[in-house]
């Protein structure tokens, strides 16, 4: 029996070890999209679309990204909660040119809206900044 728990331990430090240098790969990416969030939830998009990162800002205008951000976050009301589900490294990702990338879920609560699961993608620039690329609700 003491033979059969050794490799099942050795697999569960290794599982330990591994999701402990994956939240060390992450954290700032999640920090870098929680501080741009907060200037979503502020209802200041002008900085929002500034704070993003290069390719975000060439797929959209800033008043195409305000246009936008105000009439999907607007009727969901004030941010209430959210809760961070997962952040998943990632060098490859449809549509985007490859680079260093970490998909973000958060749980969402807002006012007129109790369960949301918003998406935020930041992407590592050149100057080794994180900048959200992406973001979407569901």
């Amino acid at each position: 029996m003491k033979t059969s728990l050794l490799p099942a331990a050795a697999a569960l430090l290794l599982a330990l070890a591994c999701s402990a240098h994956a939240d060390d790969q992450t954290a700032p990416a999640v920090k870098a999209a929680e501080a741009w969030l907060s200037l979503v939830d502020s209802g200041d998009y002008a900085a929002s679309w500034k704070e993003a990162a290069p390719v975000f800002k060439e797929a959209v205008s800033q008043a195409q990204w305000e246009a936008a951000v105000k009439s999907v976050r607007g009727p969901l009301g004030k941010l209430e909660s959210r809760e961070l589900l997962d952040a998943k490294f990632t060098t490859t990702l449809p549509g985007a040119p490859d680079g260093e990338y970490v998909v973000i879920q958060f749980k969402t609560k807002f006012a007129h809206k109790a369960e949301a699961v918003e998406t935020a993608t930041p992407m590592k620039a050149p100057e080794g900044a994180w900048r959200v690329s992406g973001y979407f609700i569901r």
